[in-house]
């Protein structure tokens, strides 16, 4: 493995063996059901990994702001969804990206489209709240919908693509059978809905939370999926019950700066700013990364009595077995599965391939130390 025996800050490591199987096992679960795969680019925001999806068959990608959708389209993107609320601040650069790519929007609002005209042609997709409760139109208001839907098949400058949802909720589910429940609720609504909205013409229906595109065999209704983490995947996916520990391909190597056996806990530089301040309950006790054994390749087996406990900006305090922290050496670096790779990868700005190559990301260049 490429990684330095002294670091002088925290590296994202990424095993891009394990990404590319991710993406390729994504890639024939779409196929084999007859859906588009339609990957959400948010987790990894880098050209460099975006490439390994074209080698896939990748034609068509999701992003979740305007700068995202600009960075992919000058690495040649050509069809492009936004999916994230539109709302009339966005038009001017809305406009300006479909005039070179076909580019979609979502509307979780009556009154997004108030006032505006686009003079090059935009795909409108209506963002249904299917029990996440972040935003989207309310299922259950079928005048509603019927309204906008018909307002908008009804513009010139617009194509009314279909419904729109993302089940967020399936990361509260537990297991196969719990993510499982979840995807057939929000395919039945989705089709219930586009049944009561079928005088508006023809509607696809997208969905995409990796939980639910990680296990379900099938799509029934849907025309494309929009998973995004998988690529990575993270401890969140591992405790929910949507990948296993051998298939998170990223992992935060932290130098450790400080030992205090009398409370059984090491400091490594790698805080709030490196991992992201998102958390998750593990046999009872809040935490913000696990440890994985490093190997001569990458890393191994999970090392649950090792446990990233607290964040401050840049300090992260590990709680350890005695023997752990009583062998451990200021600049020994630990690695550590982040609980949430997509805020991770944002927070870290660059990737360090276990090739020893840097890969730059949206907004950031390969530099780095």
């Amino acid at each position: 493995m490429a990684l330095s025996t002294l670091l002088s800050e925290p590296v994202l490591l990424l095993d891009a063996a394990r990404a590319r199987h991710n993406l390729e096992r994504m890639a024939e679960r779409a196929a084999a059901a007859g859906v588009r795969l339609r990957p959400h680019f948010k987790t990894h925001q880098s050209h460099e990994v975006g490439r390994w999806f074209r080698e896939v068959g990748v034609e068509e990608i999701t992003v979740s702001s305007l700068a995202m959708a600009e960075y992919f389209a000058e690495d040649g993107w050509r069809d492009i969804t936004l999916a994230f609320p539109f709302h009339p601040g966005m038009r001017e650069r809305v406009e300006a990206l479909a005039a070179r790519v076909a580019f979609g929007i979502v509307l979780a609002d009556a009154q997004a489209l108030d006032g505006v005209r686009f003079s090059a042609p935009v795909d409108a997709w209506l963002k249904i709240d299917v029990g996440t409760h972040r935003t989207g139109l309310d299922p259950d208001d079928a005048d509603g919908l019927r309204a906008l839907a018909a307002s908008v098949a009804g513009r010139g400058d617009v194509r009314l693509r279909g419904l729109l949802a993302h089940a967020g909720h399936s990361y509260a589910a537990r297991g196969v059978r719990e993510i499982a429940a979840v995807h057939e609720q929000t395919l039945s609504l989705l089709g219930r809905l586009r049944d009561e909205l079928a005088g508006c013409g023809p509607l696809e229906i997208s969905v995409g939370d990796t939980p639910t595109c990680s296990i379900a065999e099938a799509f029934p209704g849907a025309g494309e999926i929009r998973p995004g983490n998988f690529v990575f995947y993270d401890l969140m996916q591992w405790q929910i019950g949507a990948c296993g520990v051998e298939d998170i391909a990223v992992a935060m190597a932290c130098p450790v700066v400080a030992r205090h056996p009398g409370r059984g806990e090491l400091v490594v530089h790698g805080g709030a700013v490196h991992f992201s301040k998102d958390a998750m309950e593990f046999e009872g006790e809040r935490i913000f990364g696990l440890a994985v054994e490093r190997t001569s390749d990458g890393w191994g087996e999970l090392r649950p009595d090792v446990r990233l406990v607290r964040l401050s900006q840049e300090h992260g305090i590990v709680a350890a077995p005695a023997d752990v922290v009583v062998r451990t050496r200021p600049g020994d670096s630990l690695l550590f599965l982040p609980v949430h790779s997509c805020l991770t990868a944002d927070a870290m700005g660059r990737y360090r391939t276990l090739a020893g190559e840097t890969l730059g990301m949206m907004g950031r260049g390969a530099g780095g130390g």
